[in-house]
This record gives structure tokens, C-alpha cells and sequence, in this order.
């Protein structure tokens, strides 16, 4: 075997082009200056929604008082006369329980003015089954 002959690559007739190694990135995204402006702008505008909802928040708030003041003497008058029913019915049933006791006088104040004084809750329940005063004491609270 006859030793043949290698033929050996050469480059083409006027070499290699310039080989690129520089670092080619493309951009990504904002710049920070732009990021930086763009977050002011958003916390900008959160801060004016923020101001703007607070002012209506206070406006509702003020509403809701004014109704509060409105209705008021209403819910007094209500109160008032569900606590002069039940001294009524105190009074219907003390003259009921104490016939029988001479010298007794129904509806006698136990305190020495002439001023209103606002009876206490035992007061006004002291004659109605104790659940009754407990449903008004306590409300819906139901414990376990």
C-alpha cells in the first residue's frame, strides 16, 4: 500500500472573517431611571386614591353621626315608654301581691325626692320570671 497523500484544509483565498467576542445583550426592560420615575408615579396615584377615599370615608362617617343625632330622641322616647310600661305592670301586679297588707300604698318611691330616678334593671324585672331578666341584661349572648 502505497502511502497517499493528505490534502490539508486551508482557509479560503482571503482569510477568516473579524470573529465577534464582544458581549452583544440585548436590553432588557426599563432603565432605572424610568423604573424610578414609574414607582414615584404609582405611589403617587395610591396616595392620591388613599386622600381621596379618606375624604369620602369622613363625609359617610358624618352622615352616619348626623343620622345617629336624628334618630335619637325617637330611641329615647321608645325607651322611655317600654320602661313606664313595665313600672306599670310592676305596679298593677305589687297592688295584686300586697292587697292583703294593711297600710301598704301602691307605688310608693322608696327614694326620698321628688326628682326622676331611672330604675335599674333588677328594678323593673324584679317581678318577671328571672330568664326575663337575664334576656334583657344579656341580649342574644349565648353561652356554653
Amino acid at each position: 500500500m502505497a502511502a497517499s497523500k493528505v490534502k490539508q484544509d486551508m482557509p479560503p483565498p482571503g482569510g477568516y472573517g473579524p470573529v465577534d467576542y464582544k458581549r452583544n445583550l440585548p436590553r432588557r426592560g426599563l432603565s432605572g431611571y424610568s423604573m424610578f420615575a414609574l414607582g414615584i408615579g404609582v405611589m403617587l396615584f395610591g396616595y392620591w386614591r388613599l386622600f381621596r377615599w379618606n375624604r369620602e370615608r369622613r363625609r359617610l362617617q358624618i352622615e352616619d353621626l348626623e343620622a345617629r343625632i336624628a334618630i335619637l330622641p325617637l330611641l329615647q322616647a321608645e325607651t322611655d315608654r317600654r320602661i313606664l310600661r313595665q313600672l306599670r305592670q310592676n305596679l298593677e301586679e305589687e297592688a295584686i301581691i300586697m292587697k292583703d297588707v294593711p297600710g301598704w300604698k301602691v307605688g310608693e318611691s322608696p327614694f326620698h325626692t321628688d326628682r326622676w330616678v331611672t330604675p335599674t334593671l333588677n328594678e323593673l324585672y324584679s317581678l318577671q320570671p328571672k330568664e326575663e331578666l337575664i334576656k334583657k341584661k344579656y341580649g342574644f349572648q349565648w353561652y356554653v
